[in-house]
């Protein structure tokens, strides 16, 4: 049911929205290049991820032709050996006998073929989605790198800066929407790799997704505690900025009270 399950449309298009914000308040930033490859990967989520579930009918096919063949193969020779003990001695009979432990293992190996050509579907699948799945776990290493240098704590020391030093040309709000939109592109990176188990939900699969939410979570929860150092930072700037307007009016209070 829609409401029960991601609309791949809908991401997109947040994904979309969300780098027209960043273009708008940061162009031809990092982040901004960033939020368009992240948006290039919802895009190919949307087509990659249902193509990922539906059947696979030409190795359907193919596996099935093959099974059917190693069948008949067994068949006509456990026919022929039939016919064979009907027509052999006492001493012969005695080696057919023990022949069976012997093709035990013949046996197993074709079982084991078997359940190799039936699982085929689900590994090409598998391979696909964790592909898929390792790009997007990359992206949220560098939405990553761009946040590693935006120190909020720098505007309430002002340390000197060496050589080395990033160049911060942020003003505090600014730092303050940036990490907000880091924040909101590893959420959309999360939801991008849940599509991709949503109608294919193999276990290696879904442990890898679980991976990719619980390395944006991780990385989102060290940008928030950033988000509110400079918030505290500008709300004390803010009341310093009342307290000095306050007390330079209250020259002009007690001079309109002495007339």
């Amino acid at each position: 049911m829609p409401g029960k399950s991601l609309q791949p449309e809908k991401i997109a298009a947040t994904v979309e929205q969300l780098t027209r914000r960043v273009s708008e308040r940061f162009p031809g930033s990092g982040l901004e290049r960033t939020a368009l490859e992240l948006g290039e990967l919802a895009g190919t989520a949307r087509k990659v991820a249902p193509l990922i579930a539906r059947p696979i009918y030409a190795v359907r096919v193919g596996v099935g032709v093959l099974i059917a063949a190693v069948i008949m193969l067994v068949g006509t020779l456990l026919s022929a050996g039939v016919d064979r003990i009907g027509q052999v001695g006492r001493a012969d009979l005695i080696e057919i006998v023990s022949a069976p432990e012997a093709g035990t293992n013949e046996l197993v190996l074709i079982g084991l073929g078997i359940f190799f050509l039936v699982s085929l579907e689900t590994r090409l699948k598998r391979g696909r989605a964790l592909g898929a799945i390792h790009e997007v776990r990359s992206i949220a290493h560098v939405i990553d790198m761009h946040q590693l240098t935006k120190d909020p704590a720098y505007y309430r020391q002002h340390p000197g800066a060496t050589r080395s030093s990033p160049q911060r040309q942020l003003t505090l709000f600014q730092l303050i929407r940036y990490l907000d939109y880091c924040s909101e592109l590893l959420s959309m990176t999360s939801k991008i790799a849940a599509l991709y188990i949503q109608r294919f939900n193999g276990t290696t699969v879904l442990s890898a997704v679980s991976d990719v939410e619980t390395l944006c979570t991780a990385l989102s929860g060290k940008i928030w505690q950033k988000m509110q150092i400079a918030e505290s930072i500008l709300d004390d700037d803010s009341r310093r900025s009342l307290g000095q307007t306050a007390a330079a009016a209250r020259p002009a209070a007690a001079l309109d009270t002495a007339l």
